[in-house]
């Protein structure tokens, strides 16, 4: 009986305790403050929560992200111990808020990143929510790393931002910054790519763009370079016919420079380099088709087989041809035939030569035209020193002023020459080596310093006509067109005064009687004297003389002189 009291008196006490205890719990609870309570019931609208005080607390459903279940913990503010119906008035919406602002300030204070949704384009840039309504403002310039084209891109997208300011003069003022954020996380992963990968990994990445010498290579926030000459071991001509843009695409590293941050990648590493086996395939001499690629001022790009692409120089198109520019003969596309020059495997490298394959004329010139062979051409260009005249298309001679006359001499071939008139030549020699043909026009006669000096040998007499005067003498033209020249000595012989007087005597145009005294074909030279042409007159009077009739009377000597 006594035990029994005694056990009733303990539970009395620590009965007591509790509600001592809970009392005094609830004089801690201040309104504002936050509580953690616990979900005991959930219904469509309202969800309630035990906060260990006399009565639960209501919070609409609307205030969860998602709807909770019985036992689940939640925080919340409380607004009032007791509304006019006697219940506790809490609110999870406000605790939110608060620790809303809290983690925002701690944000901004330890700059870490924040999320926030692009809501619409503004002058200058973009306006965002953070959440519980409140926004912010993102400069156009801080929304991305590349230049902004279309802003209705990043409208209702989730993106991670620092914040750049928070407050100015006390007013909600938020201004966020997505490119530092970027950058910051693209430094890191460079970093880590550079510290991991090795030349001859394999990546797989997006085609991120295309440009004329190749495409830009997303590996996860920073680019590489495939190149276009690394798209194929062939003659790439465009990008867009190997990736495409937004692809996905395994590429191999060819070359990692972190000094300079550049990533080179390859397409075409993944297949062999035909010019691993080319010697075993081609040797120089060897003639084989290609289609023309390119084309420079030098000469042309020929691919002979994917990946192996030589070059034709413009010296190596024709044997007889002139040709000023490669287009002249060939447009890309072309299917031609050439022949193997040359090889340097460890540059790739191929010297090509078209006109290899073809007969070069040049060996048969001297059959075709031998020397003196007569032909009519037209006249080409004309030089001061000569014409040009081609023989046929490519094969072109050269008349030099020396070859046009044997008598005249030609000081600028434009006196005489005119482009496009045709003209009879000769062919006078052929240097195939220098690939030279020399033509000539007085050759078509005979040359006439010959035919004069056999006609008129030293001694003998010639008619001329008088082409001018000098104070050496007189110039006299003769047969064949053929000038010679009388010194002044060879006039008379007569001195000084009177010497110059019988000079005077003589007009141009005067047809005038000398003898040869000299005749040089090779010098092209003649000398002519009307003293010595007197005095073989004079002989043959004496002579007629000399031997007059016997029935003359005899007539002496001194008679003779003085008649």
């Amino acid at each position: 009986m006594v035990e029994r009291e005694k056990t009733n008196s303990e539970e009395a006490t620590n009965q007591t305790n509790l509600q001592e205890e809970y009392l005094k719990s609830l004089d801690e609870l201040e309104e504002g403050h936050v509580v953690q309570g616990h979900v005991i019931q959930v219904t469509d609208e309202t969800v309630f929560v035990d906060i260990g005080y006399k009565s639960e607390g209501k919070i609409p459903i609307s205030e969860f992200d998602k709807t909770p279940v019985i036992g689940d913990s939640v925080n919340v503010i409380l607004v009032k111990k007791e509304s006019k119906d006697g219940n506790i008035i809490v609110s999870k919406r406000k605790h939110d808020e608060k620790e809303f602002w809290k983690n925002l300030k701690k944000a901004f204070m330890e700059k870490t990143p924040i999320e926030a949704t692009v809501t619409k384009d503004v002058k200058g840039g973009f306006e965002v929510l953070l959440g519980h309504s409140v926004k912010a403002f993102v400069p156009i310039s801080k929304i991305d790393v590349i230049k902004v084209e279309k802003p209705e891109e990043y409208i209702n997208n989730t993106y991670k931002f620092y914040i750049e300011r928070l407050y100015s003069d006390k007013k909600i003022n938020i201004v966020l910054n997505r490119k530092s954020y970027l950058l910051e996380e693209l430094s890191q992963k460079k970093e880590i790519f550079f510290n991991t990968a090795q030349v001859g990994d394999t990546v797989e990445a997006t085609v991120k763009s295309i440009a004329s010498f190749g495409a830009f290579i997303d590996l996860g926030g920073f680019d590489g370079l495939l190149h276009i000459n690394d798209m194929s071991w062939g003659h790439v001509v465009k990008p867009k016919d190997y990736v495409k843009k937004g692809q996905k695409i395994k590429l191999k590293i060819i070359n990692l420079n972190k000094e300079n941050n550049k990533i080179n990648l390859s397409l075409k590493h993944f297949a062999e380099n035909p010019w691993d086996t080319f010697s075993t395939r081609y040797t120089m001499g060897d003639i084989v088709k290609g289609k023309v690629t390119k084309l420079t001022n030098f000469g042309v790009f020929i691919e002979i087989e994917e990946g192996i692409e030589g070059m034709a120089h413009i010296s190596e198109f024709s044997w007889v041809k002139k040709v000023n520019h490669p287009k002249e003969l060939f447009s890309i596309g072309d299917d031609v035939e050439c022949m193997i020059l040359n090889y340097d495997l460890e540059q790739g490298r191929i010297s090509l030569g078209i006109k290899q394959v073809l007969e070069n004329p040049w060996d048969s010139m001297e059959e075709k035209y031998p020397e003196g062979m007569q032909l009519e051409r037209k006249i080409g260009k004309v030089t001061n020193a000569g014409a040009f005249i081609e023989l046929e298309e490519g094969i072109t001679g050269f008349l030099h002023i020396d070859d046009m006359s044997w008598t005249k001499k030609v000081k600028n071939a434009f006196s005489i020459l005119k482009t496009n008139e045709m003209i009879n030549i000769v062919i006078l020699n052929i240097d195939k080596e220098n690939r030279r043909i020399r033509l000539g026009v007085k050759q078509l006669t005979d040359n006439p310093w010959d035919v004069l000096a056999k006609a008129f040998a030293k001694g003998s007499i010639i008619e001329g006509k008088i082409t001018g005067k000098t104070d050496f003498g007189l110039f006299v033209k003769v047969q064949g067109d053929i000038e010679g020249l009388i010194n002044k000595s060879n006039v008379s012989e007569k001195f000084n005064e009177e010497l110059d007087a019988e000079i005077e005597r003589y007009k141009v145009g005067d047809s005038v009687k000398a003898v040869v005294t000299e005749i040089n074909s090779k010098k092209k030279r003649l000398a002519l004297s009307i003293k010595e042409y007197k005095k073989n007159m004079q002989r043959e009077e004496i002579s007629k003389y000399m031997q007059s009739d016997n029935d003359t009377p005899m007539t002496t000597l001194g008679d003779f002189m003085r008649q």
